[in-house]
């Protein structure tokens, strides 16, 4: 017998929900933040092993292990250049010193003009200043030991979770049609194919989008004359993947980074740079790359980098995009919940509606979105 429950309490449950995954979100981070990016991975992989499976003839264990391997491979070289960039950019450290004292004097100088604060009362302040910061300075080193050792085991925990989740995809695959009645066999397929492809293709255009656009940014940093051009460039790919976030944290890192090794008439070239190469990436490489993959308003984006960042820090930033895209799927399958998936998809998307209150909700929004055109073409007349 179907029952209908109260809207409070309906949206009470929805609320304890979320507040109980939250919670679980934030003490499960170690060991969650790996598996999803091990899920990934695996997923983007799988194309590879089923290659070799078939037209190699290797066996599924060895196929997987070589798969995570190059994967592995790969993501190490990127931090091993990185590393070396940055170990070249320490020797470099006399001269940033130089460049902000001259800043601070020049600085003090025009505070002292302008406002008429002296340089000694300013120099007091900064010592004052100095001291606070110095002794928080063990806290601050034993934070960045720990950043380290984090970077390293979640490194290792994908590795991991990326080779079995590529081992036992078809025995993950039965446990969850096994988990649901037969009459949703054909749903559960069709979620889990949906999401390897739409993962597939997001994660390949996005590899695509970083590609571009950190070579087009060295060849900018290269004819601007910086002197880290390819630290710079790659980072300003890496970077560019968080959406509206990433590109201003860029700037930053290389208009200081500039400044301080090339000085201030090169900080005016590398902003312009960034803003072009931020304009082609919006207007041309996103949309014909990456846009067409995953259909999610931007107030959902920003929504989603802010509790991503809350839950799980900078990698649950970079998790978020593909995370929404994946519930998106699940909820435009599910019934009850396509208004969900309606939310978090564009305005001119038409949803599959199964349950009376999605067709209900879709009515309305078209007899509303009729009457505004109506009211346009009026207008007009």
């Amino acid at each position: 017998m179907n029952q209908t429950y109260p809207f409070y309490i309906k949206l009470s449950c929805i609320l304890i929900s979320i507040i109980i995954l939250g919670f679980l979100a934030i003490i499960g981070q170690q060991i969650l933040v790996p598996m999803v990016l091990g899920l990934l991975i695996a997923i983007l992989l799988i194309p590879l092993c089923r290659f070799m499976e078939t037209k190699l003839r290797f066996p599924r264990g060895l196929s997987s292990v070589l798969a995570s391997v190059l994967a592995l491979a790969i993501i190490g070289g990127v931090i091993y250049m990185m590393s070396m960039e940055v170990a070249k950019l320490a020797n470099d450290w006399p001269q940033f010193q130089k460049q902000f004292i001259d800043l601070i004097d020049n600085l003090q100088g025009w505070i002292s003009r302008t406002f008429g604060v002296r340089r000694h009362d300013q120099l007091e302040y900064l010592n004052d200043t100095l001291k606070k910061s110095i002794s928080t300075g063990t806290a601050i080193l034993e934070k960045t030991l720990t950043s380290v050792g984090y970077v390293l085991m979640l490194t290792g925990f994908t590795f991991l979770f990326t080779l079995f989740f590529l081992l036992y995809r078809t025995h993950l695959l039965k446990f969850l049609v096994a988990s649901f009645t037969e009459t949703y066999h054909k749903t559960v397929f069709e979620i889990v194919e949906n999401i390897q492809f739409m993962v597939k293709k997001y994660l390949v255009g996005l590899f695509l989008q970083m590609i571009i656009v950190t070579i087009l940014s060295f060849i900018a940093y290269t004819i601007i004359g910086v002197k880290y051009n390819f630290m710079l460039a790659i980072l300003t790919g890496i970077l560019n993947i968080l959406p509206y976030i990433g590109i201003f944290t860029a700037l930053l890192i290389g208009a200081l980074i500039t400044f301080a090794t090339s000085g201030i008439s090169h900080v005016l070239f590398i902003v312009i740079a960034i803003v072009v190469i931020h304009a082609i990436d919006g207007n041309i490489i996103m949309p014909r790359v990456v846009g067409s993959k995953v259909k999610i308003n931007s107030l959902i984006v920003i929504i989603g980098l802010v509790v991503g960042e809350m839950l799980w820090g900078i990698a649950g930033m970079f998790l978020t995009i593909p995370v929404l895209a994946i519930l998106k799927i699940i909820f435009d399958r599910v019934e009850g919940l396509q208004s969900w998936g309606f939310l978090m998809g564009e305005d001119d998307e038409v949803p599959v509606f199964k349950s009376t209150f999605d067709k209900y909700f879709y009515t309305k929004k078209a007899k509303v979105d009729k009457i505004i055109a109506d009211s346009d073409n009026e207008t007009q007349e």
